[in-house]
């Protein structure tokens, strides 16, 4: 059970990621490969912000999530609203997004350097809580509420929300949408920058989990993001939040029971063997789009 509990707050990091992922894909169609970027990126500034201005993790925390959301717009303002009227706009906008993704890093190396950075010690309470037999850190229970916090907001906007609406509408067909009054080019920003938001909250909470924060850190959660979104079903939001649970708990045993090395092994491998079960994902369906 204390095995099962430590993969629920890892695996939720790597749900907030992915939702990030699967938002812009359920809706635009598009898969944004700058996203792991914009997680890197996030960790530096919220350790920059910590450190040399001693914020509180919370404000912190808060400021990462508008620094994600202007990035986002950032990345589909130069990334994908440019190459949208082309043919081959998902293959261009992949491309386009993968060239962004690595400009951000060159930028973050050179403000940064390329050394691994750390919170400073005491950035956030030393601390346990115990209940029936398990043990919770502080720090482990900051990362669960924000990312259930998070995905449940986000949950609500979609599925009860005038935006959320027009975010269905678009996904469904862009242009009857456009007919019906929507915004699309508006709803496609918003979309980039709750996305984005989401992935900069994950990229702090993950710096947080380990204590380090590394150029490459980014690329390292993309295959598994990719992962969590093709076994939970692609763009479904309650697919990706299961999915980065399972990917999380799988890690957290392997590492227990078998070894540090073969954790990527054992957790890709169960994911694999889902797929082979429900080729379309957990929450997956056929679905045929309208152009």
């Amino acid at each position: 059970m204390q095995q099962l509990l430590n993969g629920l707050f890892l695996g939720s990091i790597y749900a907030l990621f992915a939702i990030g992922f699967t938002l812009v894909f359920g809706i635009l169609d598009r898969l944004n490969l700058a996203h792991p970027a914009a997680f890197a990126a996030s960790a530096f500034v919220g350790i920059w912000l910590t450190d040399s201005l001693d914020l509180p993790i919370g404000l912190v925390l808060v400021i990462v999530f508008v620094f994600g959301a202007v990035l986002g717009l950032l990345i589909e303002r130069i990334a994908f609203r440019p190459l949208k009227d082309r043919p081959d706009a998902h293959f261009a906008g992949l491309i386009s997004s993968i060239a962004v993704g690595g400009m951000l890093i060159a930028l973050l190396q050179a403000a940064f350097g390329p050394n691994t950075r750390r919170f400073p010690a005491g950035t956030f309470p030393d601390g346990n809580v115990e209940f029936a037999g398990l043990t919770a850190g502080y720090l482990q229970l900051l990362i669960l509420a924000v990312s259930l916090g998070l995905m449940i907001a986000l949950t609500v906007l979609v599925s009860r929300s005038s935006l959320g609406r027009s975010m269905r509408a678009v996904a469904e067909n862009p242009a009857a949408a456009r007919v019906l009054g929507v915004n699309v080019e508006r709803v496609t920003a918003i979309t980039f920058a709750i996305s984005t938001a989401l992935g900069a909250v994950a990229g702090v909470l993950f710096a947080l989990n380990v204590n380090s924060a590394q150029l490459g850190m980014g690329g390292a959660i993309e295959l598994k993001g990719l992962a969590v979104i093709i076994v939970g079903g692609m763009g479904s939001l309650p697919g990706a939040l299961i999915g980065g649970i399972i990917l999380g708990i799988a890690e957290v045993f392997a590492i227990q029971y078998i070894g540090t090395s073969w954790r990527d092994l054992i957790a890709f491998a169960l994911l694999f063997a889902i797929l082979l079960l429900r080729p379309q994902g957990l929450f997956g369906k056929r679905k045929v789009r309208e152009v």
